[in-house]
């Protein structure tokens, strides 16, 4: 006797900027869950969902009103600890765009609220869901060897990728520059291959109006390996990769835009890993998540060079 279907999760889509294209397409593949409600301030943003889901211009009434499971919080950065907080405080599980909120302090009490709630929050560090990432972590277990370093490099041009979403260009509402902005799932991607990792060194550049452009950062694990993650807001192209060295000499090698030609062409895969990991998360409640970690070490490089006090 078969068993019945499990229900589809009601989820809202709360923000529609740059990054929205990409869930919306990933709901699509994924039958367990339903993209129920979607919230934008701008109602000409909301007008490709009508008819297909509900739509609303304030997160407080998509989270009273639509009956959701879950939400996924795609707003500008400076807000995502208020909107997560409403969210986590009415019981429903959330997926949120990195980094978790722009201050450590508010991306502590997230974590402490989603894990009294017992409610899942997931930071959707896409780059986790990569093919050539997960292939490449594969192949380090499969060797057998410990790492003994690595380097992650996360190089762009941010105007390029800012689309239309230009609060990334201001440092307020991103909670910094590059360190806040890729720093999140360049030190995601250590602790996928070494576990928690702590500050070692900070090299960080700032351009006229003081905004972090530049930066090497040099992170240590208990087992005594290092990584260093190399991210740039000025490249003018597109690097995003992954060297492991192992304590045998083995290298290995992942390109996170290998057979994704086009520009962004890669997130299409990544966020369906991203919802498919939450979706997992939303039959087995799970509120342990790396998005504090990685916003504690974005927290510590801006200390370490005497941006925070």
């Amino acid at each position: 006797m078969s068993r019945p279907a499990a229900p589809r999760r009601r989820v809202g889509l709360i923000g529609l900027g740059v990054i929205s294209k990409f869930y919306v397409a990933a709901f699509d593949r994924l039958p367990g869950l339903e993209l129920a409600a979607v919230c934008d301030l701008r109602p000409a943003a909301l007008e490709p969902f009508r008819g297909s889901a509900a739509c609303y211009q304030d997160h407080a009434g998509l989270l009273a009103d639509a009956a959701v499971d879950a939400v996924v919080v795609n707003v500008p950065n400076d807000a995502h600890a208020a909107v997560c907080t409403d969210a986590l405080a009415a019981g429903v599980a959330v997926c949120v765009e990195k980094p978790l909120a722009t201050r450590v302090e508010d991306g502590r009490a997230l974590a402490a609220l989603a894990a009294g709630r017992g409610v899942a929050l997931l930071t959707s560090f896409h780059r986790r869901y990569n093919s050539s990432v997960q292939r490449l972590r594969h192949e380090v277990a499969a060797a057998g060897a410990p790492v003994r370093s690595m380097t992650v490099r996360y190089l762009e041009r941010i105007e390029d990728h800012a689309g239309s979403d230009r609060w990334y260009l201001d440092a307020e509402r991103c909670g910094g520059g590059c360190v806040a902005d890729n720093g999140p799932n360049a030190f995601d991607l250590v602790r996928q291959f070494v576990g928690d990792v702590g500050l070692e060194t900070a090299d960080v550049e700032r351009d006229e109006a003081g905004t972090d452009r530049r930066a090497a950062v040099v992170l240590g694990a208990a087992s005594g390996a290092t990584a260093r993650v190399e991210l740039d807001w000025s490249y003018p192209g597109e690097v995003k990769d992954v060297e492991v060295e192992l304590a045998d000499g083995t290298r290995l090698y992942a390109d996170m835009l290998a057979g994704h030609p086009e520009f962004k062409a890669s997130l299409w895969h990544e966020y369906v890993g991203v919802l498919t990991d939450f979706e997992s998360r939303l039959r087995a409640p799970d509120t342990a998540d790396g998005g504090l970690a990685a916003l504690e070490l974005v927290d510590a490089v801006y200390r370490a060079e005497g941006a925070l006090r």
